[in-house]
């Protein structure tokens, strides 16, 4: 019995540490999937003047997006049939070489190949990473952990534009693609050698036909708010074409789903009413933050006259912001079990913040914009990881992976309707106040330009302030639809059930739907 006991000290002792050693190899590969668009976009001058293909470069982030977004809910599934550990490595895999091969790109063609290549790796990463945390930690703990997470995103988002740049300068762009690799090779290193998951047998079969057709939902649904308004009229055939068959296999999808023995999205999940809310706030958020970050350094650097190498920089109010939030929102979490207040507090600050963004003129100072950065920063910093924990909550463990997965395709969607929605408001907007100030033809010249803070210091004043006023005309109707939307999460905050926290109370305590679960205590089982 002394023995036992023993035995049972020391896994207790060991499990914070080896905890915190996967959490930092997840951290690892969380970062390499978010960091991986901000560098490449610096690096996108350089790489069209020596490949070429300037027409074509809007495809090598759309291409990475689109294998994404269709791979995140097959990675999560995957991991759900067959094991966590096992499908994440070979994610990190994917990656790495999609990775190489980008780096290792002869014309724009094949790059943006590769660039699909990594996109179906960065799927399974992030889903991974949170479904993993699912496992070893209790819902009641995880918060301790939002912190780091929310450290991380801010990292990316800050560090990437600078790493970018200087990787480019000095190093050439193809090493920023290589740089993946050392990084990826310690996270598989370390979470090969520290992760021990218990091993899953199946005898379902993947649900071939519901990926397929989710996947094209998926790819028609970020082709529309890509190409909508830009490459495409909304009304052109092209548009309206995939809207119908994104509705068709929607509606195909949904169908198979209830028929499959093992769906890759089982539609039960979205029974709970906490799952569900979770969902529509998390799509909001992925809104209101990917149009952020897009258009704030924009009116920054074309009216407020900010140097563009600095750009992650500028985004430093809302990102501190966010990151002090979730911790402070975690270690609540993790000490009182509570929760519902967050999503609403969140939700109000959220509205509150791009309401103000949306007041801002030719006139607004930095120090002003930064203080609404903040606000809308920390709404941000309610939500971001809020939204995922209660979603995990709200599911038995068996379905963490679809959970997971589900949650973040709604943000990733989410960001893709902010930023089509968002840039068709600015872009015509920004039309609109050039033609009034300088006349149709004037506007169409001025308006073609890349106009940086260098380039519009050498225009003539009357088209530079022509230029300022229509950006903060487009930002003022960006934001202010990106607040209107944002009132939608508010309100489903709201309608949160508060739902204990599994690991809070009892051993045995379960919410949503996870009565089956087992206690938080075999979480130690886990990690070694």
């Amino acid at each position: 019995m002394v023995e036992m006991t023993k035995t049972a000290e020391t896994s207790e002792e060991v499990k914070p540490r080896s905890v915190r050693v996967v959490l930092m190899a997840l951290m690892i590969a969380m970062l390499l999937a978010m960091l991986d668009n901000m560098i490449i976009g610096t690096a996108m001058p350089t790489i069209v003047g020596e490949l070429g293909g300037l027409e074509h470069l809007s495809w090598v982030v759309t291409a990475y997006t689109l294998a994404t977004a269709a791979s995140t809910p097959i990675w999560g599934k995957i991991g759900d049939m067959y094991g966590r550990k096992g499908s994440f490595l070979t994610s990190i895999v994917i990656f790495l070489i999609g990775s190489a091969l980008s780096g290792m790109a002869q014309d724009m063609g094949q790059l943006i190949g590769f660039r699909a290549i990594q996109g179906l790796g960065a799927g399974g990463l992030m889903v991974g990473v949170m479904a993993i945390i699912g496992d070893l930690i209790p819902p009641r703990e995880r918060g301790k952990y939002q912190g780091m997470m929310a450290g991380v995103m801010a990292l990316a988002m800050i560090g990437g534009p600078l790493v970018g740049g200087t990787i480019t300068d000095h190093m050439g762009w193809r090493w920023s693609f290589y740089i993946n690799l050392p990084l990826g090779i310690v996270a598989l290193a370390m979470v090969t050698a520290v992760l021990h998951l218990p091993k899953k047998k199946t005898q379902g079969k993947i649900d071939y036909l519901g990926a397929a057709l989710l996947t094209i939902a998926i790819t028609s649904t970020v082709l529309v708010t890509t190409w909508g308004g830009t490459e495409y009229a909304w009304g052109s055939a092209e548009i309206i074409g995939l809207i119908v068959t994104g509705i068709v296999s929607i509606a195909a999808f949904l169908y198979v789903e209830t028929k499959a023995a093992e769906p890759v999205m089982p539609l039960h999940i979205f029974r709970s009413r906490n799952f569900a809310l979770m969902s529509v706030i998390g799509f909001l958020v992925g809104f209101a933050m990917f149009g952020g970050v897009l258009y704030l350094p924009l009116f920054q650097q074309s009216v407020q006259g900010a140097s563009a190498t600095n750009s992650g920089l500028l985004l430093l109010p809302m990102l501190l912001s966010m990151m002090v939030v979730s911790l402070v929102a975690g270690r609540i979490t993790t000490s009182s079990g509570k929760y519902k207040i967050f999503p609403i507090i969140g939700g109000a600050l959220m509205v509150v913040g791009l309401f103000l963004l949306a007041t801002m003129d030719t006139g607004t100072s930095r120090l002003m914009s930064g203080v609404y950065m903040a606000v809308l920063g920390a709404g941000l910093g309610f939500l971001m990881q809020i939204t995922m924990l209660v979603a995990q909550n709200s599911v038995d463990m068996k379905d963490m992976g679809v959970a997971s997965s589900s949650a973040t395709l709604f943000r990733t969607l989410g960001g893709s309707f902010g930023v089509a929605l968002m840039g068709s408001l600015f872009t015509s907007q920004v039309t609109s106040t050039m033609t009034d100030r300088l006349g149709p033809a004037a506007a169409t010249k001025a308006g073609s330009a890349q106009l940086d803070a260098a380039s519009l210091a050498k225009l003539p004043e009357v088209v530079r302030d022509a230029y300022q006023h229509a950006v903060a005309a487009g930002t003022h109707s960006a934001f202010l639809l990106g607040a209107g939307i944002a009132v939608l999460g508010f309100v489903a905050a709201w309608f949160v059930k508060e739902v204990p926290l599994r690991g809070a109370g009892p051993a045995g305590a379960s919410g949503g739907g996870a009565e089956k679960d087992a206690p938080a205590a075999q979480a130690a089982s886990l990690a070694h």
